[in-house]
């Protein structure tokens, strides 16, 4: 293949992803359509399956770019208060993961929404993304609980992250069971500090 070749499909990928993140940021993944995508990025449907092997590809690649955007603004977060305490960096990501989502929130959902079959492979970019993010909160939890086994802290840390995703998910769906947005963050904050309190270390 020419590199003239390989320089159009290229640029054909980019402005497919630009105009998907676009489509689903405004009316959700449900909105996406190949025809739609095809006619404003003007190409043929066929030629967005010469680019991506399916839409769930092209899908992924949106995804890749909100993680990203994610991680960065948890690691800002975590600047903003170099001189925290274990269990205020918890606090503090916990709320840009949520603010995250408050103000993106169908670019968020559809990290989750996407299916993938159980034979097919997770892309070692969603792995190592998801592993980064996780990373970001041990840290904080194996200087909480210093006793715990390095697997238990592996546990621990996706039990954490469960734990403020359904807050978050309950709440920006003002589901019964969740609270008010206005209240959401308060109440992180006190999940996160009643679970360590009586590990707390300064």
């Amino acid at each position: 293949m020419s590199d003239k070749t390989d320089a159009r499909r290229e640029a054909l990928r980019q402005s497919l992803t630009d105009i998907a993140e676009k489509q689903i940021a405004r009316s959700g993944l449900s909105s996406l359509k190949a025809r739609t995508l095809a006619s404003e990025a003007g190409c043929s449907v066929g030629a967005i399956y010469n680019v991506f092997e399916d839409l769930d590809g092209l899908i992924m690649d949106v995804n890749g770019r909100t993680f990203r955007r994610m991680g960065g603004d948890v690691r800002a977060a975590l600047a903003a208060v170099p001189e925290a305490t274990p269990q205020e960096s918890l606090v503090a990501m916990s709320c840009a993961y949520l603010r995250f989502a408050a103000e993106n929130e169908f670019l968020w959902r559809c990290l989750f929404d996407i299916r993938m079959s159980d034979d097919e492979a997770m892309p070692d970019w969603y792995r190592d993304a998801l592993e980064a993010l996780f990373a970001l909160i041990s840290e904080p939890l194996s200087r909480i609980f210093t006793q715990m086994e390095t697997s238990d802290i592996s546990l621990m840390t996706r039990a954490l992250f469960s734990s403020v995703h359904g807050i978050v998910l309950l709440g920006l769906e003002d589901r019964i069971s969740g609270v008010p947005r206005e209240h959401i963050e308060r109440m992180i904050e006190l999940l996160l500090l009643n679970l360590t309190a009586q590990h707390s270390v300064s």
